[in-house]
């Protein structure tokens, strides 16, 4: 259904690039066209996964190392890229979250998931809207965010304030960066199973029926979020800003999908809070 060049002449930054969801879109953009920068913690990760993405005859693909908790760090970055060439597209993909009894996270836990997820998407967001802005250039911000944004959710408190955060920094720039040609828009996956999600937020004596009670009796796959982000930020969704869309299988018209924890003893979150810090 698309077509091989619609994302040509495009430079597609992917936070969080390496693994997952955000080397699923990385290939995808690549495959219809895009140049390729992705951008994460871990270096060796990076370029693994550059590699292979040249490997399968994709275009262009730059891996840079960034701590997108550190402000000053996310400007260095965007400035070694504006260096080459500006941006057209900035996807902010990485997050960080896991399950935990509310009540027993520590200022620093909490920390370690709104840093990420919260900061690390503003920072990036406003390092590039100030550069388009400057140059007159246009550009798109695509936010992967949740389905928590709607029903919040239970147990993955700070996970769900800042993807609720970000909806608002999306909404908000509809508006104001709209007049400079800037779009921003947002997906909310549903269970779209990565390693690093399954083992935060599915581990060892939860409910592993989830996936046959969506309405559609599956998780989704990744190619379908891939293809989804490909249409937001391609030139045909020209006319849609400010916009979430839901991508779930309509789960979350059932559940917010934490229910199963308030059924958890105090033992089995003890045993879930002694595996996260061995992690």
């Amino acid at each position: 259904m698309f077509e091989r060049n619609l994302l040509a002449g495009k430079r597609i930054l992917v936070t969080g690039g390496g693994s997952g969801l955000g080397a699923a879109m990385g290939r995808r953009f690549l495959e219809l066209g895009a140049d390729l920068v992705i951008c994460g913690r871990r270096l060796e990760l990076l370029e693994t996964t550059a590699a292979e993405l040249r490997k399968e005859g994709g275009g262009k693909v730059t891996a840079i190392r960034c701590d997108l908790r550190d402000g000053a760090d996310v400007e260095a970055m965007m400035g070694a890229i504006w260096r080459e060439a500006p941006l057209d597209v900035l996807v902010n993909n990485a997050a960080a979250t896991f399950i935990a009894q509310t009540e027993h996270l520590s200022f620093r836990a909490a920390d370690a998931i709104l840093a990420p997820t919260l900061h690390g998407a503003m920072y990036c967001t406003l390092a590039a809207g100030k550069r388009w802005i400057e140059a007159k250039h246009k550009g798109v911000v695509l936010s992967i965010l949740s389905t928590s944004t709607i029903t919040g959710r239970a147990f993955t408190v700070p996970s769900a304030m800042a993807k609720s955060a970000v909806l608002a920094m999306t909404k908000s720039l509809a508006v104001e960066w709209g007049p400079n040609g800037i779009r921003t828009v947002a997906i909310a996956p549903g269970a779209f199973p990565t390693a690093g999600a399954t083992g935060q937020l599915r581990p060892e004596g939860r409910d592993q029926g989830w996936a046959s009670r969506n309405p559609l009796g599956r998780a989704g796959e990744h190619g379908e979020l891939a293809n989804l982000a490909s249409f937001l930020i391609s030139d045909f969704a020209g006319y849609i800003n400010g916009e979430m869309v839901v991508q779930d299988g309509g789960a979350h018209l059932r559940s917010s999908g934490a229910e199963d924890l308030l059924q958890w003893t105090d033992a089995q979150w003890e045993k879930q809070r002694a595996a996260r810090m061995k992690s």
